[in-house]
């Protein structure tokens, strides 16, 4: 077959097909230009799912009748003033989305220049293009896309359902609302309207406009991150790790203000909250990245999804640093929404009919509850004069400390504590599994981790392929404190283990590592398998639910919780605490 040369129709309609994928990157595409024309003010219209009509206005500065009549030819753009294609400081720059959208659908541009006294308006449909005309507009451009992909049919069968790409438009918008808050966004999707209003750029509107997309939770749960390093500069909010979610749909990152899925930005995060997510959680963060353009390529993907930093490792290391550095200091509180899940599920019981007893027996009680509860407080012995004096500084600088003061174990597994303000109720293994955990990281980076002998070495028999493994790794193990050797066959002999566990369960732990040292990743460095192995360690060697404890080691469990880092979530990324305020608790008595 001979070489010959594509009609321009059949060229504009392959390049729909690989800008154009469905209607949500036709609202991308809009919405950007409506952004980079200087707009702060953009309303989106959302019919059919983005195949009957896609209407995206904006006040931003318009167009002159030339510049509308170059707008819909190919690789014509406003955004270049150079051919340097490494110094981007716009969302958009190709100059393929306009004659793209107008090859697949039929498509309608109103626009008014400022200054001028007129608008103008441009068609194409299906690739034919129509003279500028007059029209009416206030200000700014009004871009409609109607009919989408009726002139390349076959693109339709790929479209999901109506609900679908409504989500994914929606979703699009999201992420350029939260790039850019100071810029308000309308949406409206067949009965739903959604607004997002104009915020602010410093830490504080960003903040806002998060709290916008995702839920008033967000700004309650999230700390501020901020870092710089060699030119790049790293800022904006990272979600608590026991504020997580199912699904990664609530990670946003930006790179130069443009919205990004990067794989190097990703396995950043992954790295920043290991230890502190349980397997199948995300974490909610917003990342704003700022570096000259020169040291990032964004025109390596059709779509600007992806970049390409020139160099990753700086930018990775980065942000890894910054998200450990601040969840460490600011990940020692647990999420809100344990209260508030606790205060929304509690409501207000029928009266109960305490005259009756326990199980129907006669009430040891003649009186009401109130001079019952009272008359048990009557016979306690009152503390003299002197002890009140002495104990009153100790309990009053233990309530003034962020976990307050132990006065209670409830079923043998959670401590309730009280602050100045309300209480804490602590989960007493998860807390001292994360205390143990911090400590056999600490050991390890610095002097090694101490070890204690056995009296009497201990023999665990195993499955023979379970065995081999945990002999194949005593190396490693022994690094954490674990000394172990064969022993016949199908059986492993300890000699030593880590002093922190003190007098744990040396054949439970040593079954449990062996079951999860078959999915040890040999391509992980070593370190990050080290730690996965000391989480295991950690788990064993903590204060067991069941467990009753005396007062002083309540007390004393508080303050070490105090002291160490990430203490918010125990190593499976639940939350080691739950505090619930005076407002909170006076709601759930309806005194508020």
């Amino acid at each position: 077959m001979p070489v010959r040369q594509l009609p321009e129709n059949v060229v504009n309609r392959i390049a729909a097909g690989e800008v154009i994928e469905r209607p949500a990157s036709v609202v991308k595409e809009l919405v950007e230009n409506a952004i980079d024309a200087g707009a702060t003010r953009v309303e989106v219209v959302i019919s059919g799912g983005g195949r009957e009509l896609i209407r995206v206005s904006d006040d931003g500065s318009g167009m002159s009748a030339e510049d509308l009549a170059l707008s819909v030819e190919r690789h014509a753009t406003s955004k270049l003033d150079s051919e340097d294609l490494l110094n981007i400081s716009t969302l958009g720059f190709r100059g393929e989305a306009l004659p793209s959208i107008g090859a697949a659908a039929r498509l309608s541009i109103v626009t008014r220049a400022r200054g001028s006294e007129n608008a103008l308006e441009i068609r194409v449909e299906g690739g034919e293009k129509s003279g500028v005309r007059p029209a009416a507009l206030a200000e700014g451009t009004r871009v409609e896309v109607r009919d989408l992909f009726y002139a390349t049919p076959a693109r339709l069968k790929f479209l999901k359902s109506e609900q679908a790409e409504t989500a994914a438009a929606i979703e699009v918008i999201r992420r350029l609302a939260l790039a850019r808050p100071d810029v308000a966004f309308i949406i409206a999707a067949g009965e739903r309207v959604i607004q997002y209003p104009l915020r602010g750029t410093d830490e504080e509107g960003v903040a806002a406009r998060l709290a916008d997309v995702i839920g008033g939770d967000a700004r309650a749960n999230t700390v501020p991150v901020k870092a710089e390093r060699e030119g790049v500069r790293l800022s904006g909010l990272a979600g608590l790790p026991t504020f997580s979610k199912a699904n990664s749909l609530s990670q946003y990152l930006f790179v130069n203000g443009r919205p990004v899925r990067d794989k190097v930005l990703l396995g950043a995060l992954r790295g920043g909250y290991a230890d502190l997510l349980h397997s199948g959680r995300h974490p909610v963060v917003a990342l704003f990245i700022e570096l000259d353009p020169h040291e990032v390529d964004v025109n390596v993907h059709p779509a600007k999804a992806e970049v390409r930093f020139r160099d990753s490792s700086l930018v990775r290391g980065l942000v890894v640093r910054a998200l450990q550095e601040t969840l460490s200091g600011g990940a020692r509180r647990s999420a809100t929404t344990g209260a508030d899940r606790l205060v929304s599920f509690a409501r207000p019981q029928s009266a109960p009919n305490f005259s009756a007893g326990w199980r129907g027996a006669a009430s040891p009680y003649r009186g009401g509850l109130a001079e019952a509860a009272q008359a048990a407080f009557e016979t306690l012995a009152q503390p003299s004069a002197d002890a009140r004096a002495d104990l009153a500084p100790v309990l009053q600088a233990d309530l003034e400390r962020p976990l307050g003061a132990a006065r209670a174990q409830l079923h043998e597994t959670y401590i309730v504590a009280q602050t100045t303000d309300g209480l804490v109720i602590v989960d007493q293994h998860a807390a001292h599994e994360r205390i143990v955990y911090e400590k056999l990281k600490r050991a390890l980076d610095e002097k090694g981790i101490a070890r204690q002998i056995l009296l009497v070495p201990a023999v665990v028999d195993l499955d023979g392929s379970d065995a081999a493994a945990l002999v194949a790794r005593a190396g490693e193990l022994a690094k954490l404190g674990l000394v172990l050797e064969p022993f016949g066959q199908g059986a492993v002999l300890v000699r030593e283990t880590p002093a922190l566990l003190g007098d744990s369960d040396t054949e439970n732990l040593v079954r449990d590592l062996a079951e999860h040292i078959a999915e040890w990743d040999d391509t992980l460095p070593l370190e990050r398998n080290l730690l996965a192995v000391a989480s295991r360690i950690s788990c064993h060697g903590s204060v067991r639910a069941g467990r009753r404890l005396k007062p002083e080691e309540m007390n004393a469990l508080l303050r070490e919780m105090e002291r160490t880092e990430n203490a918010g979530q125990c190593n499976h990324g639940r939350p080691t605490y739950v505090e619930l305020k005076l407002f909170d608790i006076e709601k759930l008595f309806g005194r508020r």
